[in-house]
């Protein structure tokens, strides 16, 4: 299975702009930026790279998840998972990401807390979005609402 994204750049790094395109849809022609991927700390400018490996990290964690509980016994009845990808110069010049953090705070009926992190750090260590960022730290905090 492939799935694809289309990236449409425009002028020079720092007054340029462009958009991204999702083979599904979901994106068509969200803009994005050096101001809102380097400047606006408030992510209001636009999507950027680090905010899409965010939430393609959290969504396949939660799926991943979700299917390890119900293979327990006790499926989910709310997940919400967030990561937070973290980003800044590197030391030899540029940028890097270092750090994806995944939060979860999960409501699962007949589930003990010890059992729920043992699962979620299951997920985290298994979902296919993980296994790609395996050149960063990949880091999860996990509690029963």
């Amino acid at each position: 299975m492939n799935r694809h994204a289309t990236a449409i750049w425009q002028g020079a790094l720092k007054d340029g702009n462009g958009t991204l395109d999702t083979q599904s849809g979901a994106f068509a022609k969200q803009p994005y930026s050096f101001k809102g991927r380097f400047e606006d700390e408030s992510g209001k400018s636009g999507t950027n790279p680090e905010e899409l490996i965010a939430a393609a990290h959290a969504g396949c964690f939660a799926m991943q998840l979700s299917h390890f509980l119900a293979e327990n016994g006790t499926p989910a009845e709310k997940l919400e998972a967030k990561a937070f990808v973290t980003y800044g110069p590197a030391a030899g010049g540029g940028f890097e990401i270092t750090e994806s953090a995944l939060q979860l705070t999960g409501n699962v009926p007949g589930i003990d807390e010890a059992k729920f992190k043992e699962l979620a750090t299951k997920a985290k260590e298994g979902c296919p979005v993980s296994k790609a960022l395996g050149a960063i730290k990949v880091s999860l905090d996990a509690k029963l609402a």
